[in-house]
């Protein structure tokens, strides 16, 4: 599911970028799924050349549980009137990070600018302004993230990585669920006290 639903904001922001920049990129791709960390890593039988490729990156940093929306039940009711017991689901923040490798500084600040706008005019995605989200989510929020001075040097530290104009976000609402029950029973229709001391 993580990975649908980045390539989901992926496919997305693609599509606004496309009708925002010109002259158009490279193969009609504005922004690519990648690991932001690699670009620095040498490529096998290179001969020693770095990968540097110029273009925009979306990078998953974080995965958190949101415990907030998780139910305590772990059970459901299933359609016949019993009930199923299964794990409720659970809810994910992830954390991703925007990151823009271009050439010319002033190109790369633009594109950034273009990514900010984009959230900024659509942060909420659902199945009925987009059919093609994920099935099974309900809605995808992105929601902006600032990092202090201190929470961006360990950042960047951490993806082994110089500096690029980068802005990060928070997508909630994504959910882990598997089809798997270990058991299922009826309603309960009737409780009885056999306890001898109640009856004298």
């Amino acid at each position: 599911m993580i990975d649908k639903a980045l390539d989901f904001i992926c496919k997305q922001l693609n599509t606004y970028l496309l009708t925002k920049l010109e002259p158009a990129p490279q193969d009609d791709i504005a922004i690519i799924l990648s690991n932001v960390s690699q670009l620095n890593e040498t490529q096998p039988n290179s001969g020693g050349e770095v990968n540097d490729p110029q273009n925009a990156f979306l990078s998953l940093i974080n995965v958190e549980e949101d415990r907030i929306s998780k139910s305590p039940e772990n059970f459901v009711r299933s359609v016949e009137g019993g009930v199923i017991y299964k794990n409720p689901k659970i809810f994910l923040n992830l954390y991703i990070l925007f990151a823009v490798n271009l050439s010319s500084y002033s190109e790369s600040l633009k594109r950034l600018s273009f990514i900010i706008q984009f959230f900024q005019y659509q942060n909420v995605f659902t199945p009925l302004n987009y059919p093609s989200i994920p099935k099974g989510t309900d809605q995808l929020i992105v929601d902006l993230v600032t990092l202090s001075y201190q929470d961006l040097n360990n950042l960047w530290g951490i993806l082994g990585s110089r500096y690029l104009p980068s802005v990060m976000y928070k997508v909630r609402m994504i959910n882990i669920n598997e089809d798997f029950a270990y058991g299922d029973a009826g309603l309960i229709q009737k409780i009885t006290i056999n306890d001898k001391s109640l009856q004298q």
